[in-house]
C-alpha cells in the first residue's frame, strides 16, 4: 500500500513529492525568464523608437483609451490576488475555496479580454491598424502606424498569454475537482500561479509605458 501511495503522490522518476516540486519550480522559473526576455525586447524596441520619434509617439498615445487600460490594470491586480488565495487555500486542503478563487481569477481574465475586444474593435473601426493596414487620416505626425504596430504586437502578445493562462487555470480547476491536489501536492497550482503573476506584472509595465508615458 505504501508503494502505491508513493506512486500516486509523485512521478516515478522523482524521489519524492518535494523533489518533483523543486524540479518543476526550477523549470517554471527558467520558462518565465524567457517570457520576460521576450517582452524585454518589445520594451527595448518601443523605447528606442520613442526616443527617435517622440512627437509621433506623443500624438499617437492620446488615441488610446486610458480608462479601459486602467480598468484592465485593476482587473488583473484583483486576479493576482484571487490566484494567490487559491494557492493558499489548496495548501490548507480547502479545495472548495481554492476552486472558487480560480473561478474568480477566470472571471477577471474574461473581463480583461472583453475590454480588450471593445478597445480593439473601436480602433479597427477607425482604421487604426498596424503597418500597411493603417487607414486613419486624423493624424499629423509621419510614421504614425509605427506606434500602433508596437501597440498591437505588445498588447496582442500579452492578450495571447492571458488566453493561455486561462486555459491553464481551467486545467488545474478540472484536476482540483477530481482530487489531484492537496496540502502536500500542489505544485501545478503554484506553477500556474507563477505564470499568471508574471502575465499580470508584464501588464503593470505595459500599461504606463504605452498608455501614459509621453
Amino acid at each position: 500500500m505504501s508503494g502505491a501511495h508513493e506512486h500516486l503522490d509523485h512521478a516515478h522518476h522523482f524521489e519524492s513529492v518535494e523533489h518533483e516540486f523543486e524540479a518543476g519550480k526550477l523549470g517554471m522559473w527558467l520558462f518565465l525568464v524567457t517570457e520576460v526576455m521576450l517582452f524585454g525586447v518589445f520594451f527595448a524596441g518601443y523605447g528606442l523608437f520613442h526616443y527617435l520619434y517622440p512627437e509621433m509617439f506623443k500624438e499617437a498615445h492620446h488615441h488610446l483609451d486610458k480608462r479601459m487600460g486602467a480598468l484592465n490594470t485593476v482587473v488583473l491586480l484583483i486576479s493576482s490576488l484571487t490566484m494567490a488565495l487559491s494557492i493558499a487555500y489548496i495548501q490548507r486542503d480547502n479545495v472548495k475555496r481554492a476552486k472558487q478563487m480560480l473561478l474568480l481569477t477566470l472571471l477577471c481574465a474574461a473581463i480583461f479580454m472583453v475590454v480588450k475586444y471593445f478597445e480593439y474593435s473601436h480602433k479597427i473601426h477607425l482604421g487604426i491598424l498596424p503597418g500597411d493596414l493603417f487607414k486613419a487620416a486624423d493624424f499629423q505626425a509621419p510614421n504614425i502606424a509605427l506606434f500602433f504596430s508596437f501597440y498591437f504586437v505588445m498588447t496582442g502578445t500579452h492578450g495571447l498569454h492571458v488566453l493561455i493562462g486561462m486555459a491553464a487555470i481551467l486545467w488545474i480547476y478540472w484536476r482540483m475537482g477530481r482530487g489531484d491536489f492537496n496540502s502536500r501536492k500542489f505544485g501545478a497550482v503554484e506553477f500556474v500561479g507563477l505564470y499568471w503573476h508574471i502575465v499580470d506584472l508584464i501588464w503593470i509595465f505595459l500599461f504606463p509605458l504605452v498608455y501614459l508615458v509621453v
